[in-house]
């Protein structure tokens, strides 16, 4: 195990000990709201820049020379592992599978990742990175949730509904299952090779999750789930973040995923959520990005309302409620950040 002193104050809060200050990164932080990822853009494809390691390190660390985030998370695509696993994955400009996968014969056909092999570019960015940020500073791995890299598989691409999706996991139960399975399998091992490259904390993104009722949920996810995490859990010690965007009415089963860290979106008061997952719980969370084009005064009261929200949790990461939009001002994030490490200066010594 870490050495509790050696930890950033990132992973303190992550495990509930003493901190600081309540730490704070933001989803999508490293992206289009900033003009310095602009500019680089101009000069370089998504994809090129996604799986050239020292570009990739360049953007994901331009959020962290601008602000005094206290974590760093990898620019990277959830999507990137699909095509390691024999799924050639386009952009236009959202992702699109030519071949969605709708029949156990193409279930068969999806390999298992080994992300050393097919995904060394990520890896490697997570060692820049790493290695150019300074050690109080946390760096953090992540992959889409197994149910959502399924939803694009079986859709062939991005949807409201998903319902190509929600109705392969009813007609074809098994080789939904089956799956599901080389997904956990697979992010599981991609989780712990990010881990293994230098991340400090590895986080679940399940964007689409929030379609399914409770009892879809227990049937279809859950259970991949527990594995997918008890998978990471036995490999390394690092913090699991686990985010169901939308999911509010889920709580009751999520909390029996032994993870780290649990991330609510802007929909669920952090205190709500707070007493459905436990006493020990820890949230990260959960400012609604629209409140950044609110005035400064009214975007300072946001901040202090989730703050007050999450008094008596066992520990709080500091995060909008779902990804930054892009046309947001930076200065409303220097705002944001300054703000939540004044408030909570010296609150959890």
């Amino acid at each position: 195990m870490n050495d509790h002193a050696s930890l950033t104050v990132f992973e303190r809060a992550c495990r509930g000990l003493p901190r600081a200050h309540t730490p704070i990164w933001v989803m999508r932080q490293a992206g289009r709201y900033l003009p310095e990822y602009r500019a680089l853009r101009e000069e370089v494809d998504f994809l090129t820049a996604t799986k050239t390691p020292e570009i990739a390190a360049r953007i994901t660390l331009q959020p962290m020379e601008r602000f005094p985030l206290d974590a760093a998370i990898l620019f990277s695509d959830i999507m990137t592992p699909l095509e390691a696993m024999g799924v050639p994955v386009e952009f236009a400009p959202g992702p699109v599978i030519q071949e969605p996968v709708r029949s156990a014969v193409q279930v068969a056909r999806i390999r298992e990742l080994v992300p050393e092999e097919g995904m060394p570019f990520v890896l490697d960015t997570i060692r820049i990175v790493r290695s150019e940020l300074s050690a109080d500073r946390a760096v953090i791995g992540f992959t889409g949730a197994p149910f959502t890299l399924f939803c694009y598989l079986v859709e062939g691409g991005g949807s409201k509904e998903f319902m190509w999706a929600r109705r392969f996991l009813r007609e074809e139960p098994e080789a939904a299952g089956a799956l599901l399975d080389v997904l956990g399998r697979s992010m599981a091992r991609y989780m712990v090779a990010q881990a293994e490259a230098g991340a400090n904390a590895v986080m679940l993104f399940d964007s689409w999750v929030g379609l399914l009722g409770p009892a879809e949920y227990r049937r279809f996810v859950l259970p991949v789930l527990k594995r997918t995490v008890a998978e990471i859990r036995a490999s390394t010690d690092r913090p699991i973040i686990y985010f169901a965007n939308g999911g509010a009415t889920l709580l009751e089963a999520v909390k029996e995923l032994e993870v780290d860290v649990y991330g609510i979106d802007w929909t669920l008061p952090l205190s709500r959520a707070g007493a459905t997952l436990g006493s020990s719980a820890v949230l990260q969370g959960n400012l609604d990005p629209a409140a950044l084009f609110a005035s400064e005064e009214d975007l300072r009261a946001s901040i202090d309302a989730v703050l007050e929200e999450a008094k008596g949790l066992a520990g709080h990461v500091f995060n909008l409620g779902h990804g930054i939009n892009r046309h947001t001002d930076p200065d409303r994030v220097a705002l944001l950040v300054d703000h939540v490490h004044e408030r909570t200066a010296g609150s959890f010594a």
